[in-house]
């Protein structure tokens, strides 16, 4: 009679079991940090707290009616705060380049998802999902499609006696589809080496690899370093 009673509540477990494991999979087919478990513990959490305002009543018999107070909103507030630091900690900056932006958001649209299953909410879970993987798989190729501009740092060091101005590296620069900006300069050990650092732009990010092996052949750039931003 127990498990009859429960039943419900272990089949919405299950089913934010599947959802957040639908969810997952597809951030660990692509080798994303936060994938498959993370996302089904996640919405499974999510859901099961959200249970816990649904079953209040039963869960608290002895309890009058009146001194039950059952606000679903504070709960979920909570989740979400929660889950805020979980984003955080998927996030990496390096240089240009931000890491996990998208991740954080499947982790926070998949505790929507189960706060939406906990409290019986099928129907726009099941659309929550469908939309959550059409906008992980499908626009993933249509970012690819569009035509975007890709940054990239570059650092140049050459010998003060015999230095590349600044207008020879640059048209360099602009010879392979690129724009530079924000060039800084300085001087090192004594003023035996003069280096150029700026922020690069394209649209392309072949034009990079090109940009990198014409560096190469230039005699009076002594080392450079360029880093493209990751997506």
């Amino acid at each position: 009679m127990l498990f009859a009673d429960y039943w419900p509540a272990i089949e919405t477990l299950l089913w934010a079991l599947a959802a957040g494991s639908i969810i997952g999979l597809e951030r660990s087919i692509n080798g994303r940090p936060a994938g498959f478990r993370t996302h089904s513990l996640v919405c499974v959490s999510s859901s099961l707290l959200m249970l816990l305002t649904v079953y209040q009543v039963k869960l608290l018999p002895d309890l009058p009616i009146e001194a039950v107070r059952i606000d679903p909103t504070r709960m979920a507030q909570g989740i979400m705060t929660g889950i805020g630091f979980l984003g955080a900690g998927v996030i990496m900056k390096e240089g240009l380049s931000v890491r996990g932006l998208t991740t954080a958001a499947s982790i926070w649209i998949t505790a929507s998802i189960g706060i939406l299953i906990g409290i019986g909410f099928m129907e726009a879970a099941f659309a929550a999902t469908v939309i959550t993987m059409g906008t992980l798989s499908i626009f993933r190729f249509l970012e690819d499609m569009l035509p975007t501009l890709s940054y990239a740092r570059l650092h140049v060091r050459t010998l003060a006696a015999n230095a590349i101005s600044e207008d020879d590296l640059c048209k360099v620069i602009t010879e392979h589809d690129a724009k530079a900006h924000n060039v800084s300069y300085h001087l090192q050990e004594q003023g035996k080496w003069i280096e150029y650092r700026m922020t690069l732009h394209t649209r392309h990010n072949a034009n990079y690899q090109k940009l990198a092996r014409a560096l190469t052949m230039q005699e009076k750039v002594a080392e450079f370093m360029l880093n493209p931003a990751g997506g």
